[in-house]
């Protein structure tokens, strides 16, 4: 599979492949045809709940992750398209924080891969 993560603030790329925003939110200041975005799947977000929790304290990064991976194995519905199309292209994961190593397109691209790989 081939998935990267960037965010929605960098200039897009034609080594983007198909752009995905991973947030529930849509960024500020960021207007849909800069962002490029070709699907926006705000149901493999993290809850809003879940989101407010962290706050993105990477002091709660290992228990985020917990979390979200587990709001995740309950939409795999959701994520089978997205696999299969990594599967097929560059699928990048575009995110809004601020944070490039703790948000939840990085989280979600462990989860993904973790899951291609078969059971652990």
């Amino acid at each position: 599979m081939s998935i990267r993560v960037k965010r929605v603030y960098d200039p897009p790329s034609r080594h983007d492949g198909h752009r995905v925003l991973v947030d529930r939110v849509w960024p500020r200041g960021v207007s849909k045809e800069a962002a490029q975005i070709a699907q926006w799947l705000r149901d493999i977000a993290p809850s809003t709940k879940l989101r407010q929790w962290f706050g993105h304290d990477p002091a709660r990064w290992d228990e985020f992750r917990r979390r979200y991976f587990r709001e995740l194995s309950g939409r795999e519905d959701a994520l089978r398209s997205l696999r299969a199309r990594a599967r097929k292209q560059t699928v990048t994961l575009v995110f809004g924080a601020k944070d490039e190593q703790h948000n939840n397109a990085v989280a979600l691209k462990e989860y993904l891969q973790a899951k291609s790989r078969g059971p652990q």
